[in-house]
């Protein structure tokens, strides 16, 4: 027995972030084993069937990082995580914080804990690599309705603000990744702004 597990410890990174199912690769008798591997700290358990192997920094034990986390969960590594409270950056008057971590993707929806960690799955058809001020600004407009502001006046203030950003940008974003409202919205004030 000790030198079956031994074995699967082998396989097993310090950092990385395990599912049930990638253990079961190295072991028939996954559940003893898994029970096993947490018992003397190998692995730590995250949340269902999701392990962590911890590791050791001058400053004690390294949490997994968020996308390693996610990357796992998802068994995918398309997705785009990140938190509501930066589209307080925009300086657009939003000062609400969040403590919910959103994660774009194409096969989870729901509110999952992992780590003692909150994460808004949605699913979504299409999001960029990256979130150029441009984007966040067609995904603020497109979640308006679900966050804790003042809708008519966080429009009113981007209307206002709307040279802070890139036109052409602006156009591209919203035609890739708004929604029909958003988009109306963004052409029509970009057109009044073209002929004022």
């Amino acid at each position: 027995m000790r030198t079956i597990l031994q074995s699967l410890k082998q396989h097993i990174q310090p950092g990385e972030v395990y599912r049930r199912s990638d253990i079961e690769n190295w072991t028939t008798a996954v559940d003893r084993h898994l029970h096993m591997l947490t018992e003397d700290g190998t692995l730590q358990k995250l949340s269902q069937g999701i392990y962590y192997a911890p590791k050791k920094s001058k400053f004690g034990v390294s949490p997994p990082t968020d996308h390693s986390l996610i990357e796992r969960f998802l068994k995918d590594d398309t997705f785009q995580l990140f938190s509501p409270n930066v589209y307080n950056s925009l300086g657009l008057g939003l000062t609400q914080l969040y403590n919910t971590t959103w994660v774009y993707n194409h096969k989870r929806r729901g509110i999952f804990t992992l780590n003692g960690r909150s994460f808004l799955f949605k699913l979504k058809s299409a999001f960029p690599t990256t979130l150029s001020r441009e984007y966040l600004v067609v995904d603020l407009l497109n979640n308006l309705s679900v966050l804790a502001e003042d809708s008519e006046k966080v429009l009113a203030n981007f209307i206002r603000n709307i040279n802070l950003f890139d036109a052409e940008e602006l156009k591209k974003m919203a035609s890739k990744y708004g929604t029909g409202s958003v988009r109306k919205l963004l052409f029509s004030t970009l057109k009044k702004i073209q002929y004022a």
